[in-house]
């Protein structure tokens, strides 16, 4: 999309080991709503996006929030947000054309220690392996199906993905029914993440700003929000390829009300939180070297 501001330097991280404060240990559940293509300046204030303003004071937000520098465009941030890193892939092309054969990565780290998760793509059937564009759901948005162990090496009727890649619809059903998975990550379709300019709202911003109007309230009306869950809105890079600054919000009965942040993350903080949350041992690719989000929540006794 066109640019409206240049990428900001991040600052070093700290390496000190840590590890998250205990009260957000297990039974809390994980939702990253994942929204595309804006820097946080253009959404900051903007009459486009009263809904994410107000939602200002009921979170934390981290206002130097960055991709990884230089990772561009969309998939690789994706993948980043997955496994720490981009396997060298600079390219938003499908699945078919970068198959990732390694287990090294978040969702299968989780599936291996017995936690459960899901992925909501807004626009799938729930039918097949969603590995193929269609209508307005994109591949690119969704790391999980460039993974060869998810996929059963791009099976469209693999039936681990099918059960884990579920079509957006259904989140509202699982929340009723208290089948919600410890970590849930959330892709609305291209129009509805701020990546396109559709029909009949016309503003990508305020498209993305009304989703997020139904969607997040949803969320924190769940037990599985109220029990100590954990909601992250992100978005993937910046106005016109930019590293950001982006937005980045936490949510939830811990996070801090109404804070801002100004200490510098990038997706490899975020990966650093969700691995520290729900449990995993192993620190995947930047995640290692990376500082976390804990100062976005207050420390409980």
């Amino acid at each position: 999309m066109p640019g409206c501001g240049g990428a900001v330097a991040p600052r070093a991280f700290s390496t000190r080991p840590a590890a998250f404060p205990a009260p957000l240990r297990p039974p809390a559940a994980v939702f990253l709503i994942m929204m595309e293509n804006h820097s946080w300046s253009s959404i900051e204030g903007n009459r486009s996006a009263p809904y994410i303003n107000r939602l200002l004071r009921d979170g934390a937000l981290g206002d130097r929030y960055f991709t990884p520098p230089g990772n561009h465009p969309s998939l690789p941030n994706y993948l980043w947000l997955e496994a720490g890193t981009n396997f060298g892939i600079a390219d938003d092309a499908a699945p078919a054309a970068h198959r990732l054969r390694t287990g090294a990565h978040l969702t299968t780290l989780l599936s291996r220690a017995g936690i459960s998760w899901m992925a909501y793509e807004e626009g799938i059937d729930g039918k097949s392996c969603p590995i193929s564009d269609a209508g307005s759901y994109a591949t690119r948005h969704n790391p999980m199906v460039y993974f060869t162990d998810v996929t059963g090496n791009l099976n469209p009727r693999s039936r681990y993905c099918i059960a884990h890649e579920r079509p957006f619809t259904e989140l509202a059903r699982d929340l009723r029914s208290k089948r919600v998975a410890r970590y849930n990550f959330i892709t609305p379709n291209v129009c509805d993440d701020m990546h396109d300019a559709c029909a009949p709202v016309g503003d990508a911003i305020r498209q993305g700003d009304l989703w997020l109007s139904h969607a997040v309230p949803a969320l924190e009306a769940s037990q599985a929000y109220r029990a100590g869950g954990v909601i992250f809105i992100a978005w993937d890079e910046g106005d016109g390829d930019s590293d950001g600054p982006l937005g980045l919000i936490a949510l939830s009965p811990l996070a801090k009300r109404g804070y801002v942040s100004h200490t510098t993350f990038t997706h490899s903080s975020l990966l650093r939180t969700l691995e520290e949350i729900l449990g995993v041992r192993r620190l995947l690719g930047g995640a290692r070297s990376s500082n976390d989000l804990r100062n976005l929540f207050k420390r409980l006794p």
